[in-house]
């Protein structure tokens, strides 16, 4: 099924859940005014249709793409803040329908309760299918004004995380090296070049040796990166910026996964934009970093991951003829890879770097405690992990999917010291 009939059937499913929503809304506010209600009613079809015409036209037109994130925006509060007051409406008509189908109210008399300040005057009473609903509509508030905020504040509250990375058989020459990985920039979600360009000149600040860049540089297309470009031109470093290929870097999710041309010119214009702007990008390939005549390697593959996302690396290319490198790090964009793959085949791995979770853009996360429902999903999803011999670090992300913003799980630029054992 193509993506036109799934938008139909999702939008027609949306229009009954937004009446249902509506009606319930009216039901509990009879004593409006008839010019009251027809505002309400104007207001809440107009933005209801409003809001589907400007998903088709954000998936289907080249709109401007701040305009076109202000819309996903605007659908993704709306339908989070009515998915949460739904379970209070259905509570109250299975209610109602238990009554009318039983002839009875039995239980606890409560069909008239005491009513709260904030519903009406003090010394009123509020039906029970009006105090569900209005509980309905403060409850739905909560992550209007949650995810609200993780728009405004976390989108580009850029943190830096500091971890010493200890490696037994590091070079002498390497005891002290500063590393920087940033990952999942996603440049199609940006809306705000400027708090991009900060969050740049932070990771420049650190005067890192060499830069690790883990993956999906865009969301879909190598156009999304035409105003960001510049901005990501500036990381540079001593020893090299080297980078890899995430899942949404191929165009999967906008050409299909079937080969096309217009998908393999994407995906060489990806490249293309990775060599422009100066960054050496390892698809499953390997590089010799050398200090003071000392040398570790650097190994990059392309995407793999378990279940559905693409395995196009390749490991066997990728740690060709490094046998004798005393320490290998390797770049890999889906955190799943490390133990689907390279703790049982490649125990010569020192450590592995990754992004892709985004720690799900929302969680809790302090130096001694996180969490986020993505690790119901993914075993290792944000930080250091350590397992006999070797260690895999997944950052956070830099930039956004979906949900424009964060809550929690803010931003990360990872900053590592290279420490001998």
């Amino acid at each position: 099924m193509g993506r036109l009939p799934v938008l139909i059937f999702l939008s027609v499913f949306l229009l009954i859940f937004d009446y249902y929503c509506y009606r319930a809304i009216l039901s509990v506010f009879k004593n409006w005014k008839p010019r009251t209600k027809r505002t309400f009613s104007t207001l809440w079809w107009t933005y209801s249709i409003a809001l589907i015409v400007g998903v088709f036209a954000g998936i289907f037109l080249n709109l401007f793409l701040t305009l076109r994130a202000v819309i996903l925006v605007a659908f993704f509060l709306t339908v989070v803040c009515k998915a949460v007051m739904l379970p209070f409406l259905l509570i109250d008509d299975l209610r109602r329908g238990f009554i009318k189908l039983t002839g009875t109210r039995k239980g606890p008399k409560l069909e008239k309760l005491p009513q709260a300040e904030n519903f009406a005057t003090k010394g009123e009473h509020i039906s029970r299918s009006a105090f569900l609903v209005k509980t309905g509509i403060i409850t739905a508030a909560i992550p209007l004004a949650s995810l609200s905020w993780g728009i405004a504040s976390g989108a580009y509250d850029y943190k830096i995380r500091r971890r010493s990375l200890v490696l037994p058989n590091l070079p002498k020459a390497f005891d002290g090296i500063k590393m920087a990985q940033i990952t999942d920039v996603h440049s199609g979600s940006f809306y705000n070049p400027r708090a991009v360009l900060g969050g740049v000149e932070m990771l420049l600040a650190e005067k890192p040796d060499f830069v690790f860049f883990t993956g999906d540089l865009v969301n879909d297309k190598a156009s999304e990166m035409r105003n960001y470009q510049d901005i990501f031109s500036k990381i540079k470093a001593p020893l090299g910026v080297f980078s890899t290929l995430g899942n949404h870097d191929y165009g999967d999710y906008h050409f299909g996964k079937a080969a096309s041309a217009a998908k393999a010119r994407n995906l060489q214009d990806v490249i293309k934009t990775h060599e422009l702007m100066g960054w050496d990008l390892l698809m499953n390939e390997n590089r010799r970093l050398t200090v003071d005549g000392e040398e570790i390697g650097i190994l990059g593959i392309e995407n793999w991951g378990m279940g559905r996302f693409p395995k196009y690396g390749r490991m066997d290319l990728a740690v060709k003829n490094t046998d004798d490198l005393p320490v290998k790090l390797l770049l890999s964009h889906d955190p799943s890879h490390w133990r689907g793959q390279v703790l049982e085949n490649y125990p010569q791995i020192d450590a592995m770097f990754s992004g892709h979770t985004h720690g799900m853009q929302f969680g809790v996360r302090t130096e001694q405690y996180q969490w986020s429902p993505v690790q119901y999903i993914y075993k290792e999803w944000a930080g250091l992990y350590k397992e006999q011999n070797q260690q895999l670090y997944v950052n956070v992300g830099y930039g956004f999917l979906g949900y424009p913003g964060r809550v929690g799980i803010l931003p990360e630029i990872t900053i590592f010291e290279l420490k001998r054992a």
